[in-house]
């Protein structure tokens, strides 16, 4: 065997000495490895789902907040409509008084709103108040309607108008947040994102 023979079958059993090395390395750290893999490929989907959790709750919270500006701009002109009336449907008090009640109790329930929009216990709370404040304003609008005197009247006709026109604005709100929040229980609701949502504590939130 020539020195060129000895040379190439040096390197053949020096490679076969490395890929045994290799290979015993492997079977040492391999299956660490691949479980290193799947632990971190999980926690960067796990990640991914919150976020895209937390983003449409917030999409739901973002919804009540026009919901909540119009409710506040509504009772800012409940008040004053109130005062006006006190005089002229002195013999509706109680209609005036249930319309305030009803209005205080809506105010309240959407409070509590404000803090967890996609809470589904606080948010049927204010339907049911919202449903509560639609009678006495009805009774009192159409009160109005009946007597010349207010009918005419520049001081209640303007606080009418105001809210005749706040009531459809309301209701795309409403279908704007039923919108969000199908999003977000839907995603919640959804499998697998739902294991992250129960980790978490997320439940669906109902619409309007």
């Amino acid at each position: 065997m020539n020195e060129i023979d000895l040379a190439a079958s040096a390197a053949v059993a020096a490679s076969a000495a490395a890929f045994g090395a290799d290979e015993v390395v492997w079977r040492g750290w391999g299956p660490w490895l691949l479980r290193a893999g799947v632990v971190l490929v999980g926690l960067f989907w796990v990640v991914g789902a919150y976020n895209r959790l937390v983003r449409l709750r917030g999409a739901v919270g973002a919804a009540w907040a026009q919901i909540d500006e119009l409710l506040a701009r509504r009772s800012g002109l409940i008040d004053p409509l109130l005062v006006a009336l006190q005089g002229p449907l002195a013999d509706e008090a109680g209609t005036l008084a249930a319309l305030a009640a009803a209005d205080t109790r809506q105010r309240e329930a959407a409070q509590a709103v404000r803090a967890r929009p996609s809470l589904a216990s606080a948010l049927m709370e204010w339907v049911v108040a919202e449903a509560a404040l639609a009678s006495p304003l009805a009774r009192l609008q159409a009160l109005v309607e009946q007597r010349a005197e207010l009918r005419d009247s520049e001081e209640v006709q303007p606080l009418l108008r105001q809210l005749a026109e706040l009531a459809p604005r309301l209701a795309y709100a409403r279908t704007l947040f039923s919108d969000a929040a199908r999003a977000y229980s839907t995603a919640v609701q959804e499998f697998p994102t739902r294991v992250v949502a129960r980790l978490f504590g997320m439940r669906p939130a109902p619409g309007l």
